[in-house]
């Protein structure tokens, strides 16, 4: 990973996404397979990175992380359904930080193209560049990419070793290969005679890999079906390990405090007071903050809180009022990006009726429910770091850069999730706890945060505003011009990891508002780039996140000002531009009995919203409760292509939709003296049980391509809410939190 600010600077691009060229590493180095990052001791056999065999039986390696969405499962299941082995039967683990671990699907989605419209050859090019995941060592879990990255990988890894081991049991038997059976782990004889994997382990690994065919989906026994999860049990009774439950013996507690006027440095400190209080064992100087180092982590949260610092002034302008002023000044700027330019929106139809419309939505924070932390342990020429994490191999890099080591001289063990979203493929508290272990070398160090560091340190979604411009005619919509001003978290992330800069139009910043799958024959939609310099990152469904509340609330003024049902306006558009997306509007109005009418006290809307390769629509339902808006029913389909797991793509959308409804109705970070003035979760509410709507999810598998399922439930919530509540109340909702302009039953 050392070498990727070399080779990185010799790119050419790729819609907004930065590759490297053939000609920096040839043919050879771009095709070479990585090495197997598994090491087996006595009696051990990795067959390939991701399935290692001893005497006790098999484990299998999913080195996506898990934070709750479902991916070890899975990925356990694309490799046992090969293999030939039982759920229940494997261990599952996460892989170590490797570059065989690398995510084949991260580059393809950087393609200059809409999604919904790939050619079968545009998709091919995207698995072909994928290989180049593996050249930039990109070990991680985000974009919805897990199971289009693994799908095909995981099969192939578990046929192979499966045929691998058949090899050895037939030079074992004197047998031919095609005459031998597997299944639940056993090799088996035509005359009935079993060897098992683990008796057959050490002889297959010294073989060469015997490739195979993939089985057809006609014979699949787990894939495509629910199946348990491996991690239940454990998380069911807390024997899961978080990174925030990790025990080293001899382990110190560190909590930090750190500038809370975001990117501001620090004049000087006094830490009289905490160096006074027993069990305080150093205080840090950590750069732009200070740290206390305890015997346990609330001390460290309260001597911390007892150090008076002198903190430097905002980067930025310190109210919130002045930062969205200076986002809106990027509008007087030329467009970074206009990536949908159709027919003539300058002219207006003939007979056409204009409305225009502007919307604003606030920063959010990422509010995981772990707060974040890290455990290291420095010893001089090796640095040991655990913590969960989206990005292994960026975080073994960054650390060993901190700790003055080679990246292989770093190892990460990346524990469960409690909650990424997107905030936890940045690097800041891996890298802060790597300072800390510096400091007490051979002393294992748990760096934790607490709840309002968190909420006060976080890489936000940023603030964004969207000017829209459309037209109706003769009941449908003829013209659609949209603007969109935000900071950009890909020019953000790429310089805080590589110190690179963003080339080429950010199609980050304008998804979902350049390619919602409606035809619509005079189409612009251009984005413009805020310099500001509040530190934003990706949360869940990145520029979907704004951009559907801005495109999906508009489409909605506008069938109301073409006088159609929304429902049947949205409709219309969709069935011209592409089958998928009617499909799910369909299945929502047939699963709501969707009729445009609704009662006095209700309200319904819609949104359908395409993200990550997988179109959703979503109806919300709300009620008059005594003068209170009151959440009531929810329904939701997206169409998968092809649904490894239904159930957990079910709890997905569900997932999805309660983190768009809850920043909908509650989310907001907002500043004062240029620092922000949430800090814990009464600040920064979510939907509780009480106010969950009843959810009904259908998962349609119609269209050519796997989407993704982590975070297309989030981008509809937040204008099928809206559009719900102006059906309830005849007012319009052009800036979220809903709170603010409405009274919320909480």
């Amino acid at each position: 990973m050392a070498s990727i600010g070399k080779i990185a600077r010799r790119t050419f691009l790729i819609g907004s996404a930065a590759i490297v060229g053939g000609v920096a590493f040839g043919a050879y180095y771009v095709s070479r397979p990585a090495p197997n990052p598994l090491k087996p001791g006595e009696g051990e056999a990795a067959l390939n990175p991701f399935v290692l065999i001893d005497q006790k039986g098999v484990t299998l390696f999913a080195p996506r992380a898990e934070m709750g969405q479902g991916v070890k499962t899975t990925w356990a299941a694309l490799i046992a359904e090969e293999l030939d082995v039982e759920l229940e039967d494997v261990r599952v683990l996460h892989g170590p930080a490797a570059r065989a671990y690398y995510n084949s699907a991260f580059m393809a989605d950087a393609l200059p193209n809409r999604g919904y419209d790939v050619s079968d050859f545009q998709h091919s090019i995207g698995e072909v560049l994928g290989v180049l995941g593996r050249t930039l060592n990109m070990q991680g879990t985000g974009g919805s990419t897990s199971m289009k990255d693994g799908f095909t990988r995981m099969r192939q890894a578990g046929a192979t070793a499966r045929e691998t081991l058949k090899q050895a049991a037939a030079n074992h038997l004197d047998i031919p290969r095609e005459q031998l059976k597997t299944a639940k782990g056993m090799v088996q004889a035509p005359d009935g005679t079993t060897l098992s994997y683990s008796e057959l382990a050490l002889e297959a690994a010294k073989l060469n890999p015997v490739e195979a065919d993939l089985r057809p989906r006609s014979e699949w026994r787990l894939l495509g079906k629910t199946q348990p999860r491996v991690d239940m049990v454990e998380k069911a009774t807390g024997t899961a390990e978080f990174g925030i439950d990790v025990r080293q013996p001899g382990m110190k507690f560190a909590s930090v405090r750190m500038n809370p006027r975001l990117g501001a440095g620090m004049n000087g400190f006094d830490a009289t007071e905490a160096q006074s209080m027993p069990g305080v064992e150093k205080i840090v100087d950590m750069g732009d903050g200070v740290a206390v180092v305890a015997n346990n982590t609330w001390l460290a949260m309260q001597a911390v809180e007892a150090i008076e610092v002198d903190w430097q002034e905002a980067p930025y302008p310190p109210e919130t009022d002045q930062v969205f002023a200076r986002i809106a000044e990027a509008f007087d700027d030329e467009a970074n990006s206009t990536m949908r330019d159709d027919g003539d929106v300058d002219q207006l139809p003939e007979g056409a009726v204009e409305l225009t419309a502007e919307y604003q939505l606030p920063y959010l924070a990422h509010a995981t429910m772990e707060p974040m932390n890290a455990t290291a342990l420095f010893e001089g020429d090796k640095l040991t770091l655990w913590c969960g994490n989206q990005m292994p191999t960026i975080h073994q890099w960054k650390c060993a850069a901190e700790a003055g080591l080679e990246s292989e001289q770093v190892e990460v063990h990346t524990t469960y999730l409690g909650g990424g979203f997107g905030r936890r493929v940045e690097l800041d508290f891996s890298i802060l706890a790597t300072r800390l272990a510096k400091e007490m070398p051979g002393v294992p160090v748990q760096l934790t945060w607490s709840r309002e560091e968190d909420m006060r340190h976080d890489f936000y979604r940023p603030g964004a505003i969207g000017r829209m411009r459309g037209a109706v005619k003769d009941g449908a919509a003829v013209l659609l011009d949209g603007k969109v001003a935000a900071a950009s978290p890909v020019a953000q992330v790429m310089d805080r990891i590589a110190g690179l800069p963003a080339g080429g139009p950010d199609k980050v910043h304008v998804e979902g508002f350049f390619n919602p799958p409606y035809a619509i024959p005079n189409f612009r939609m251009s984005g413009h780039l805020s310099d500001i310099s509040i530190p934003v990152g990706f949360w869940r469904s990145v520029g979907n996140s704004f951009n559907g509340f801005f495109v999906e609330s508009f489409i909605d003024e506008m069938a109301h000002k073409a006088g159609t049902d929304p429902m049947e306006f949205r409709l219309a558009l969709a069935r011209q531009e592409w089958a998928p997306a009617a499909g799910v509007l369909e299945a929502v109005k047939e699963m709501s009995n969707w009729t445009g009418q609704t009662p006095d006290g209700v309200g319904r809307g819609v949104a359908m919203c395409y993200s990550f390769g997988t179109p959703v629509a979503q109806v919300i339902e709300v009620f008059d409760d005594d003068g209170n808006i009151r959440l009531n029913k929810a329904w939701i389909a997206c169409d998968m292509g092809l649904a490894l797991d239904p159930e957990t793509v079910k709890a997905q959308m569900s997932g999805g939709m309660v983190y768009g409804l809850s920043a909908a109705l509650f989310g907001e970070i907002t500043f004062a003296n240029g620092e922000v003035e949430q800090g814990n979760f009464p600040d920064y509410d979510a939907l509780r049980m009480s106010t969950m709507p009843h959810t009904e999810v259908r998962v349609l598998e119609t269209q050519k391509h796997m989407g993704g399922a982590g975070e297309p439930g989030t981008p509809p919530a937040a204008p099928a809410l809206a559009n719900a509540i102006f059906d309830l109340t005849g007012r319009r909702a052009r800036r979220l939190p809903l709170m603010h302009d409405f009274n919320i039953w909480t």
